[in-house]
């Protein structure tokens, strides 16, 4: 997958995630969970040793953004996204960053800290309220879609594995 392929993906998956919430309420997020939000776990760890962080931040605000422009009405999905993948993906990346292993053995590691995160920010500011049932569906959903995920991304690019493991080693993300 090349870094345009998995930076359309991303846009994609994030844009269509939040769409699906601002149509279709909080009872689609456990499924946006594990197919979307997993895909983007798995691919923010594939970007984290490509980019640079002001670059991953960029993709995330054009996300929401993006959002609102397809469907202003979806406003408030798209802010909660925003915030929700900022502090996922920080929260993330730091993790990452500090685990040893394959990327396999770090990006799920990191997911989980980052599903956990993005579990609690995202439906309390969409939905305005904390609600429990979403939180754990979600994360639940989030680790399992996103190891999924991370699998075939190790499993169906083994070329590209042995530069993003040395990568992962030491050089991921980028603070330009």
């Amino acid at each position: 997958m090349t870094l345009f392929l998995a930076i359309a993906a991303y846009t994609i998956a994030m844009t269509l995630a939040n769409l699906s919430v601002a149509t279709f309420g909080p009872s689609v997020t456990a499924i946006n969970a594990f197919v979307l939000i997993g895909l983007d776990l798995a691919l923010r760890d594939w970007l984290h040793v490509r980019l640079k962080v002001w670059q991953m931040g960029s993709l995330i605000a054009f996300t929401g953004a993006l959002t609102y422009v397809l469907n202003p009405a979806a406003g408030q999905i798209a802010v909660a996204s925003a915030v929700a993948f900022t502090a996922a993906a920080l929260i993330d990346w730091g993790t990452f960053v500090r685990l040893k292993g394959t990327w396999l053995m770090r990006a799920n590691g990191s997911n989980v800290a980052g599903a956990a995160v993005d579990s609690v920010i995202f439906p309390t500011i969409a939905f305005g309220a904390l609600m429990p049932q979403i939180v754990i569906a979600q994360f639940v959903a989030k680790v399992l879609g996103g190891s999924v995920w991370a699998w075939l991304l190790n499993r169906f690019m083994p070329e590209q594995q042995s530069t993003m493991d040395s990568m992962a080693a030491g050089k991921s993300l980028g603070t330009d």
